[in-house]
């Protein structure tokens, strides 16, 4: 039996309307955000938002190319097809209007993979690198686990809620050992898109200290209008030369379970390092269905996006007007501009890391994703997941109410 795959076989889904209210059961699927309860806030009674990943469905259109590849009888070992590194380099030229060369780009089986193979290949135990908290923790227990040192550069709050880079700081702080800066675009979890002239004060530190820039831009398609997402590589020659671009399907099509993604290297030197580095930890090329979810993401997913952000907006909007009804308690002065985490401010509640994460555990019974885990500039914080069915939404807050009123 001869099966053939068509990951680019098109469907109607420029015209469908997409689904996005149905309530999934993910108890008996070995969900990690379901799984782990127990073990992470000792009890199975509350409502998990803590995870980024979406208890949103799968596209239509990348089960059917998964369910067609599963008729195959054989799943031995694969590789990424050219296929689907082309559908990827058109995807981030039509959302992104940068251009990638195939030879540029490389397997990493997620974010955090690379992270790690980045650290070996570009730094020697003892060396710097550039953490800017609060960020998703495995910025920084990357660059501990492999023996390096943490140079911390936090974000800096303006009065107004924003987030942004503390430039000032971060020149001070830069010394003959910093050689790799870990750059969060879009940030998780404070919800910045950052802005060409933030992005460009960064770079122009880094060229200047002969610094390499591994910018993870997973959440990159998650962007809410107007903000728009601007590749840290796309400032220049200049800037792309010292930069490896993280990049992949997971968060944008709830895929992280299949484990695929790239980076982007133009400078061949740095590509060289990088993949004998992947070499040495026996990387491999990924997984059959893996491969398979990625073309067709890229592929067919546009319009599928586009719904996804329309109806993730609503959650935000949701989010906003709960903060609204108790300003003195919680806060969110301004939405998520990107990603789909809500960076809460909860200094009002006049808790400490420890109370605070228990009043939600215990009381209003959701998990949530404690701030003070995120380093720096998080104690008073919870990020809370709002890629969930609406209805899901609108019990996640009724629950946090309950408690506030």
């Amino acid at each position: 039996m001869l099966v053939r795959v068509n990951p680019s076989k098109k469907t109607n889904s420029n015209s469908m309307k997409y689904n996005f209210d149905q309530i999934i059961d993910r108890t008996a699927s070995n969900a990690e955000k379901y799984q782990l309860r127990q073990q992470i806030f000792g009890t199975e009674d509350l409502l998990p938002m803590w995870v980024a990943d979406m208890d949103i469905q799968t596209a239509p259109f990348i089960t059917e190319a998964l369910q067609q590849r599963a008729t195959h009888p054989i799943y031995g070992y694969e590789t990424l097809p050219e296929s689907a590194y082309q559908a990827q380099i058109a995807w981030m030229q039509r959302l992104h209007q940068l251009t990638i060369q195939r030879e540029t780009m490389l397997f990493s089986p997620s974010v955090v993979t690379t992270i790690n193979v980045a650290i070996q290949a570009f730094t020697a135990p003892g060396d710097n690198i550039i953490v800017q908290q609060p960020v998703y923790f495995p910025f920084f227990k990357s660059v501990t686990n492999n023996s390096r040192e943490v140079l911390s550069n936090p974000l800096k709050k303006l009065a107004d809620g924003e987030w942004t880079f503390d430039i000032e700081q971060l020149k001070s702080v830069i010394n003959k050992q910093t050689k790799l800066l870990l750059l969060c675009s879009p940030h998780n979890p404070v919800g910045r898109v950052w802005a060409r002239a933030e992005l460009q004060s960064i770079a122009n530190i880094c060229l200047e200290n002969n610094i390499t820039v591994l910018a993870d831009e997973i959440h990159s398609d998650l962007i809410y209008k107007p903000y728009k997402h601007i590749p840290f590589a796309s400032l220049s020659e200049t800037v792309n030369n010292i930069t490896l671009t993280a990049i992949g399907p997971g968060k944008t099509f709830n895929l992280a379970g299949l484990a695929s993604s790239t980076v982007v290297i133009s400078n061949p030197e740095l590509r060289k390092k990088f993949s004998k580095a992947c070499e040495a930890n026996h990387i491999g090329h990924g997984n059959i269905f893996g491969h398979i979810a990625f073309e067709a993401a890229y592929r067919q997913g546009d319009e599928w996006l586009n719904q996804l952000l329309n109806y993730l907006q609503c959650n935000i909007d949701a989010l906003q007007q709960l903060c609204s009804r108790y300003p003195d308690k919680i806060t969110m002065l301004l939405p998520p501009q990107g990603t789909y985490l809500a960076w809460i401010g909860c200094s009002g509640l006049q808790m400490n890391r420890k109370q605070l994460l228990k009043f939600f555990t215990e009381e209003v019974k959701l998990g949530l994703g404690a701030g003070f885990l995120y380093g720096t500039g998080g104690r008073e914080y919870m990020r809370l997941n709002f890629a969930v069915p609406n209805p899901i939404m609108t019990q996640a807050i009724k629950l946090i109410e309950k408690q506030l009123n």
